[in-house]
């Protein structure tokens, strides 16, 4: 059930889920705790060595904000296509592209804040099946 709330509202991340793509998330911004209608925005920190699920988000686009750490991700149809993602940069994924990010460290987590056109977070979240080349 969607909290319909018509106010300012400041959101502590004291509460966490582990979302499909198997990464947990610090409760953000999202339909189910403000209200939020086209929106929604988390923290997630990967562990050292942690990846995701390839995936994608139907009909929502993706970005992300690297606030410490370094990682990378595959992307792309067949997941071919690769980027490194450092402190500072922002990161754009169309809506539809399939993607697999993951913590490019052993020793050091990542931390980013991602924000998505979906305000439900998880309603759009599409697994894949994930290739054998992937590190």
């Amino acid at each position: 059930m969607t909290k319909q709330i018509n106010t300012c509202q400041v959101i502590r991340p004291e509460t966490s889920y582990v979302g499909k793509q198997s990464f947990t998330y610090f409760t953000g911004i999202s339909a189910e705790n403000v209200g939020a209608e086209a929106i929604c925005m988390h923290l997630l920190t990967i562990p050292p060595g942690g990846r995701a699920k390839a995936h994608l988000h139907e009909n929502h686009e993706t970005t992300i904000y690297v606030i410490s750490g370094e990682a990378g991700m595959w992307y792309g149809d067949k997941l071919t296509d690769h980027m490194d993602c450092h402190p500072g940069d922002f990161i754009y994924i169309p809506a539809g592209v399939p993607h697999l990010p993951y913590n490019a460290s052993e020793t050091d987590p990542c931390t980013a804040v991602v924000a998505r056109t979906d305000p439900n977070e998880q309603e759009s979240v599409v697994l894949l099946p994930e290739p054998d080349n992937l590190k």
